[in-house]
Parts: structure tokens; sequence; C-alpha cells
């Protein structure tokens, strides 16, 4: 699985509409509405790199009201759930 975290500027009238339009396309997970110099953060789960071209570029980016993305691809994922679960092998409840 293949995650990118894209960072999205978007019309300032339309932040609400774009992050619901966003959060309903296929391959993005959450769409969170952050503060800064980004009006989005959407995070993207994907099996290949082709679709991350289709997810960003063919569906994200074409939104209305999507005025500029930056694309951060994950080498690694850490998680405080992910921790828990590795620590708790072999214990005994």
């Amino acid at each position: 699985m293949i995650t990118s975290i894209v960072l999205i500027k978007t019309s300032v009238d339309r932040v609400p509409e774009v992050a619901e339009r966003i959060a309903s396309l296929d391959g993005v997970s959450e769409v969170y509405s952050v503060t800064g110099p980004h009006d989005l953060i959407a995070m993207v789960r994907v099996r290949s790199h082709e679709e991350l071209a289709e997810v960003i570029p063919g569906r994200i980016s074409k939104v209305p009201g999507v005025v500029a993305t930056e694309t951060h691809i994950a080498f690694r994922t850490y998680s405080q759930h992910d921790l828990e679960a590795a620590f708790a092998i072999g214990l005994d409840a």
C-alpha cells in the first residue's frame, strides 16, 4: 500500500465543499481542514504508483475549487496503534 499526503490549496469560499468532494473520491481515506499555507490535507492510499496519477492529478486536481496541490509520498508509516500491537505480541492477557 502506498500512502501519500496531499497538501491542497482551495478557493477560500469553497473549502467545505471541496473537502467533501475530495473525501468522496476513491483512493482518498481522509481529508483534514487545516491552518497554515494550505487549506486541506488529503490522505491517499493506493496499491500502485500508477494509481497515484489517477487519484491526484486525475481526480483531486480536477475538483472545482482546487487551486494547487503538493504531494508527499510516505516511505514508512508509524502509528501508536502499530507500536502497541507490536509490543503486545507474546504477552498473555
